[in-house]
C-alpha cells in the first residue's frame, strides 16, 4: 500500500460517523447541485437527537431531504439557500419554517459567507483518489475550494461514478478530514424541449449573437432554444457559470471551437456540470473543458476581458424602466439571483465594447392571462438586475435595446414586444402614469 492509499484509508469513515461530527449552532456549507452529497444530506435528520440551531447553505438543493422538510426540525435545521430548487420552495410553501434565502450575487456567495462565520463543516463529492493521492471535485467548483480551505471539517462523498475533470477541480486526500463511499449515478438533469413559442425567442436571440462571440447560456427551455438556433454560427466560444448539454453538441457540431476567444483560448470555461449522462462521460477526462472557481469566472471584471462577450438569461418580468425580476413573484422568492447579474454585468462592461446582455422571456406568464412586460414590478418584487445594467430585451414577439434610452424610449421600445392582445392596455397604462 502506497503512503496516499494509507492517508486515504485512514480517512474512511461511514457516513452515520461523518453526520456524527454536526453540531450546535455552527453552518454546513454542501457542494451544490450534480456535486451534492446526497448519502449524507440524506443523514443530516439524525442529528436531531444532539443539534439544534444548525445552518446548511446550499444552491439548487435538488432533494427534498428530511432535515428541512419536516416540519419537526425547526430549531434544530434551517437551509439557508443560495438559490431555491422545488424542494426548498415545497418546504416554504408548507410553512416549516426550516428553510430562508440568502441574497446573494454567485461569485461572492460563498466569500460573502465567510465574513461572518467560519463554517464548521463542508460536505461535497468527489471521484476515488488517482495514483498521485489527488480526487477531482468533478461536477463543480463554484464555491467549493473556497470552503474546503476555510472549514473546520471536510467531508468528501467519494462516487466511482462521477467524471474526473480538469481545472482548479483537484485536492490532494491530506487535506481532507474524511472520506465517506457512496456509488450512485450522478444527478441528470433532462433537457428541455422548446415549444414554438420558445423557438421564436430562441431565433431572436441567437439574432444577436455574431460570430467569433464567447457566450454564457444557461438551461431551460428558452437558452436550449437559443443553442438550436445557433447551428448557423461559427468560432463561438463559451465562458460560462454552468456546461449544459447544448454547449457539448455545439462543440461537436463545430459551432463551438473556443478558437476565437480572449480568455483561456481553445477551452470551454465554466464553474459547474448538470445535464445527461452522454455530458458526465464527455466530461470525464476532458482536457477541452476547465472547472474554474466561480469567484474568478463569474467576476464581471473578468468576464469583460472575453471578446464579443454575450450573456443570455431569462427572467419573470420587466417593468417600463427596464427593472428585471428573475427570482420572486412579489414578496415570494421563487430561484436566486444567480449568476444573472455577475454576467449581464460581465457582457455589457466588455473591454471591446462589443459584449451583450441578453434577458429573454416570454411576453405572458399564466396561461396568457398576464403580460410579463408591465408598467411596474409587483409590490415586494426583487430586482435581479437594476435597470441601468439591462441592455437586451427579447420575447417572441422581437428584440430591443434599452442600453442609453430614456424611460419614455424604453416604455415605447418594451410594448413594442409585449404581447399585441396587452399592447393597448399597457399603453393607457404608460401614460396615465406619465411613462409617455
Amino acid at each position: 500500500m502506497t503512503l496516499n492509499e494509507s492517508i486515504y484509508k485512514g480517512k474512511l469513515i461511514s457516513i452515520e460517523e461523518a453526520v456524527s461530527h454536526i453540531k450546535s449552532d455552527t453552518d454546513i456549507i454542501v457542494a451544490q447541485c450534480a456535486s451534492e452529497p446526497q448519502g449524507c444530506m440524506a443523514k443530516f435528520h439524525l442529528a436531531r437527537e444532539w443539534a439544534t440551531e444548525v445552518k446548511v447553505f446550499s444552491v439548487l438543493t435538488l432533494k427534498p431531504y428530511d432535515f428541512y422538510i419536516r416540519p419537526e426540525m425547526k430549531g434544530h435545521f434551517e437551509l439557508c439557500s443560495w438559490f431555491h430548487a422545488p424542494g426548498s420552495r415545497q418546504a416554504l410553501k408548507a410553512g416549516t419554517g426550516t428553510v430562508t434565502y440568502v441574497p446573494n450575487m454567485l461569485h461572492r456567495a460563498a466569500t460573502d459567507r465567510l465574513k461572518v462565520k467560519r463554517p464548521h463543516m463542508f460536505f461535497g463529492t468527489c471521484t476515488p483518489p488517482d495514483e498521485k493521492g489527488f480526487v477531482s471535485l468533478s461536477l463543480g467548483i463554484t464555491y467549493e475550494k473556497e470552503i474546503i480551505e476555510a472549514a473546520e471539517i471536510v467531508v468528501l462523498e467519494v462516487n466511482d461514478q462521477l467524471p474526473r475533470t480538469y481545472g482548479d477541480t483537484h485536492v490532494h486526500v491530506s487535506d481532507v478530514t474524511f472520506f465517506v463511499e457512496n456509488s450512485q449515478q450522478p444527478p441528470v438533469l433532462p433537457e428541455p424541449q422548446p415549444d414554438e413559442v420558445a423557438m421564436r425567442i430562441g431565433k431572436n436571440i441567437a439574432s444577436l449573437i455574431d460570430d467569433g462571440s464567447t457566450i454564457q447560456l444557461g438551461i431551460g427551455e428558452i437558452p436550449n432554444a437559443a443553442a438550436l438556433s445557433l447551428h448557423s454560427k461559427k468560432d463561438l466560444g463559451v465562458h460560462t457559470e454552468m456546461m449544459v448539454d447544448s454547449m457539448m453538441e455545439l462543440y461537436e457540431m463545430g459551432v463551438i471551437t473556443n478558437k476565437k476567444k480572449t480568455l483561456h483560448k481553445d477551452k470551454f470555461i465554466c464553474t459547474f456540470a448538470m445535464g445527461s449522462e452522454k455530458l458526465y462521460r464527455w466530461l470525464d477526462n476532458n482536457p477541452c473543458v476547465e472547472f474554474l472557481r466561480g469567484s474568478y469566472v463569474n467576476d464581471p471584471c473578468v468576464m469583460k476581458h472575453n471578446c464579443r462577450m454575450v450573456s443570455i438569461n431569462t427572467c419573470i418580468m420587466v417593468d417600463f424602466t427596464g427593472q428585471v425580476s428573475s427570482e420572486s413573484i412579489g414578496i415570494e422568492q421563487y430561484s436566486g439571483t444567480g449568476g444573472q447579474t455577475d454576467t449581464a454585468v460581465g457582457a455589457i462592461e466588455g473591454t471591446d465594447g462589443l459584449g451583450k446582455s441578453i434577458i429573454a422571456c416570454r411576453s405572458t406568464a399564466r396561461g396568457g392571462s398576464i403580460s410579463t412586460i408591465v408598467p411596474v414590478l409587483p409590490e415586494g418584487s426583487a430586482v435581479t438586475l437594476h435597470r441601468s445594467h439591462t441592455d437586451y430585451v427579447v420575447t417572441e414577439w422581437g428584440s430591443v435595446r434599452l442600453t442609453g434610452l430614456t424611460v419614455r424610449e424604453r416604455t415605447r421600445a418594451l410594448i413594442s414586444i409585449a404581447h399585441p392582445d396587452f399592447r393597448e392596455s399597457l399603453t393607457e397604462q404608460a401614460v396615465k402614469l406619465g411613462f409617455i
